[in-house]
Protein backbone atom coordinates (compact mmCIF):
# COMPACT_ATOMS: atom_id res chain seq x y z
CA UNK A 1 0.00 0.00 0.00
CA UNK A 2 1.45 3.55 -1.03
CA UNK A 3 2.35 5.85 1.54
CA UNK A 4 -0.14 8.89 1.40
CA UNK A 5 0.22 11.88 3.41
CA UNK A 6 -2.80 12.91 5.56
CA UNK A 7 -4.45 15.70 4.72
CA UNK A 8 -3.33 19.04 6.48
CA UNK A 9 -1.24 16.88 9.10
CA UNK A 10 1.90 19.48 7.90
CA UNK A 11 -0.72 22.12 7.88
CA UNK A 12 -1.69 24.68 10.54
CA UNK A 13 -4.68 25.96 12.07
CA UNK A 14 -5.84 29.11 11.53
CA UNK A 15 -8.25 31.61 13.04
CA UNK A 16 -11.56 31.27 11.69
CA UNK A 17 -13.45 34.43 10.48
CA UNK A 18 -16.79 34.59 12.08
CA UNK A 19 -20.18 36.05 10.85
CA UNK A 20 -20.15 39.99 10.36
CA UNK A 21 -16.57 39.71 8.55
CA UNK A 22 -16.72 41.03 4.93
CA UNK A 23 -14.86 38.72 3.51
CA UNK A 24 -17.95 36.25 4.30
CA UNK A 25 -20.24 38.47 2.00
CA UNK A 26 -17.90 38.67 -0.80
CA UNK A 27 -17.43 36.45 -3.61
CA UNK A 28 -13.79 35.01 -4.17
CA UNK A 29 -11.10 36.02 -6.64
CA UNK A 30 -10.31 33.07 -9.10
CA UNK A 31 -6.63 31.25 -8.10
CA UNK A 32 -4.27 31.96 -10.53
CA UNK A 33 -0.96 31.15 -8.74
CA UNK A 34 -0.92 27.15 -8.31
CA UNK A 35 2.39 27.41 -6.72
CA UNK A 36 3.34 26.17 -2.93
CA UNK A 37 1.57 28.95 -1.35
CA UNK A 38 -1.53 27.64 -2.58
CA UNK A 39 -0.74 23.74 -1.25
CA UNK A 40 0.10 25.53 2.10
CA UNK A 41 -3.25 27.05 1.90
CA UNK A 42 -5.20 24.12 1.41
CA UNK A 43 -3.19 21.88 3.88
CA UNK A 44 -3.98 24.79 6.42
CA UNK A 45 -7.40 24.40 5.46
CA UNK A 46 -7.81 20.66 6.40
CA UNK A 47 -6.48 21.47 9.88
CA UNK A 48 -8.57 23.91 10.45
CA UNK A 49 -11.51 21.80 9.50
CA UNK A 50 -10.45 19.33 11.20
CA UNK A 51 -9.51 21.36 14.59
CA UNK A 52 -12.87 22.88 14.04
CA UNK A 53 -14.83 19.54 13.90
CA UNK A 54 -16.28 20.28 10.39
CA UNK A 55 -17.04 18.90 7.50
CA UNK A 56 -15.80 21.25 4.47
CA UNK A 57 -14.32 25.05 4.65
CA UNK A 58 -13.78 27.80 2.27
CA UNK A 59 -10.70 29.51 1.97
CA UNK A 60 -12.83 33.05 3.16
CA UNK A 61 -13.64 30.99 6.15
CA UNK A 62 -9.89 31.44 7.01
CA UNK A 63 -9.38 34.79 5.67
CA UNK A 64 -8.53 34.81 2.55
CA UNK A 65 -10.74 35.49 -0.55
CA UNK A 66 -9.39 32.95 -2.87
CA UNK A 67 -12.13 30.32 -5.12
CA UNK A 68 -10.92 26.88 -2.52
CA UNK A 69 -12.57 24.65 -0.23
CA UNK A 70 -11.93 21.50 1.26
CA UNK A 71 -13.80 18.37 2.29
CA UNK A 72 -13.75 15.19 4.29
CA UNK A 73 -17.52 14.74 4.33
CA UNK A 74 -19.92 11.51 4.41
CA UNK A 75 -22.90 11.20 2.30
CA UNK A 76 -26.20 9.23 3.26
CA UNK A 77 -24.76 5.95 2.86
CA UNK A 78 -21.96 6.79 5.23
CA UNK A 79 -19.16 6.73 2.15
CA UNK A 80 -16.45 8.89 2.92
CA UNK A 81 -15.38 12.09 0.54
CA UNK A 82 -11.85 13.52 1.05
CA UNK A 83 -10.81 16.43 -1.07
CA UNK A 84 -10.23 19.56 -2.50
CA UNK A 85 -11.33 21.86 -5.33
CA UNK A 86 -9.75 25.07 -6.54
CA UNK A 87 -12.00 27.56 -8.81
CA UNK A 88 -15.16 25.82 -8.21
CA UNK A 89 -17.74 25.87 -10.39
CA UNK A 90 -21.12 24.31 -9.23
CA UNK A 91 -22.70 22.88 -12.46
CA UNK A 92 -25.40 20.41 -10.75
CA UNK A 93 -27.76 20.88 -7.86
CA UNK A 94 -30.87 19.33 -8.88
CA UNK A 95 -33.08 16.46 -7.47
CA UNK A 96 -35.17 16.36 -4.79
CA UNK A 97 -35.08 19.24 -2.41
CA UNK A 98 -34.71 18.09 1.70
CA UNK A 99 -34.54 20.04 4.54
CA UNK A 100 -31.79 19.04 6.66
CA UNK A 101 -29.96 20.99 9.49
CA UNK A 102 -27.11 22.92 8.74
CA UNK A 103 -24.84 24.84 10.55
CA UNK A 104 -21.50 26.68 10.12
CA UNK A 105 -18.06 27.32 11.71
CA UNK A 106 -18.07 31.00 11.09
CA UNK A 107 -21.63 31.06 12.77
CA UNK A 108 -20.33 28.48 15.80
CA UNK A 109 -23.29 27.09 17.70
CA UNK A 110 -26.13 27.54 15.07
CA UNK A 111 -27.74 25.41 13.44
CA UNK A 112 -31.53 25.32 11.03
CA UNK A 113 -33.28 23.28 8.58
CA UNK A 114 -32.04 24.81 5.47
CA UNK A 115 -32.93 22.92 2.14
CA UNK A 116 -30.68 21.52 -0.32
CA UNK A 117 -30.88 19.69 -3.20
CA UNK A 118 -30.05 15.90 -2.90
CA UNK A 119 -27.25 16.06 -5.73
CA UNK A 120 -24.91 18.86 -6.62
CA UNK A 121 -21.78 18.37 -9.10
CA UNK A 122 -19.15 20.80 -8.78
CA UNK A 123 -15.96 21.10 -11.65
CA UNK A 124 -12.65 22.90 -10.84
CA UNK A 125 -9.04 22.06 -10.23
CA UNK A 126 -6.56 20.72 -7.32
CA UNK A 127 -3.78 22.65 -6.68
CA UNK A 128 -1.71 21.27 -9.45
CA UNK A 129 -4.31 23.06 -11.41
CA UNK A 130 -5.51 19.43 -13.07
CA UNK A 131 -8.89 19.19 -13.91
CA UNK A 132 -11.41 17.58 -10.80
CA UNK A 133 -15.17 16.81 -11.26
CA UNK A 134 -16.81 16.23 -8.12
CA UNK A 135 -20.73 14.07 -7.93
CA UNK A 136 -22.19 14.39 -4.70
CA UNK A 137 -25.66 12.97 -2.89
CA UNK A 138 -27.27 13.31 0.57
CA UNK A 139 -25.41 14.96 2.83
CA UNK A 140 -22.14 15.13 0.51
CA UNK A 141 -24.14 17.07 -2.11
CA UNK A 142 -25.10 19.64 0.91
CA UNK A 143 -21.55 20.01 1.48
CA UNK A 144 -20.86 20.89 -1.92
CA UNK A 145 -23.51 23.31 -2.04
CA UNK A 146 -23.10 25.07 1.11
CA UNK A 147 -19.03 25.09 0.07
CA UNK A 148 -19.67 26.75 -2.97
CA UNK A 149 -22.16 29.24 -1.26
CA UNK A 150 -18.98 30.61 0.73
CA UNK A 151 -17.28 31.37 -2.08
CA UNK A 152 -20.21 33.43 -4.00
CA UNK A 153 -19.78 35.21 -0.66
CA UNK A 154 -22.70 33.38 0.92
CA UNK A 155 -24.09 31.91 3.85
CA UNK A 156 -26.91 29.12 5.01
CA UNK A 157 -28.88 31.49 7.06
CA UNK A 158 -29.46 33.50 3.48
CA UNK A 159 -31.13 29.99 2.58
CA UNK A 160 -33.17 29.67 5.28
CA UNK A 161 -37.17 30.16 5.37
CA UNK A 162 -40.39 30.63 7.25
CA UNK A 163 -40.41 30.44 11.00
CA UNK A 164 -36.53 29.02 11.09
CA UNK A 165 -35.38 32.27 9.15
CA UNK A 166 -36.97 34.76 11.72
CA UNK A 167 -35.39 32.49 14.29
CA UNK A 168 -31.58 31.67 12.81
CA UNK A 169 -31.49 35.93 12.01
CA UNK A 170 -32.19 36.66 15.94
CA UNK A 171 -29.87 34.30 16.75
CA UNK A 172 -26.91 35.42 14.35
CA UNK A 173 -27.97 39.23 15.60
CA UNK A 174 -26.90 38.34 18.59
CA UNK A 175 -23.50 37.32 17.88
CA UNK A 176 -21.22 34.28 17.51
CA UNK A 177 -22.55 31.40 20.23
CA UNK A 178 -19.89 29.27 22.68
CA UNK A 179 -19.35 25.94 21.00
Amino acid sequence: MPHRTIPGASGRVRPLVLHGDAVLRARCAEVTDFGPSLARLVDDLFATMYAARGVGLAANQVGEALRVFVFDCPDDEDERHLGHVVNPTLVTADGVTVRGPEGCLSLPGLEAGTERFDHAVVEGVDVRGEPVRIDGTGFFARCLQHESDHLDGGLYVDRVTGWRAHRVRRAVARGPVAR
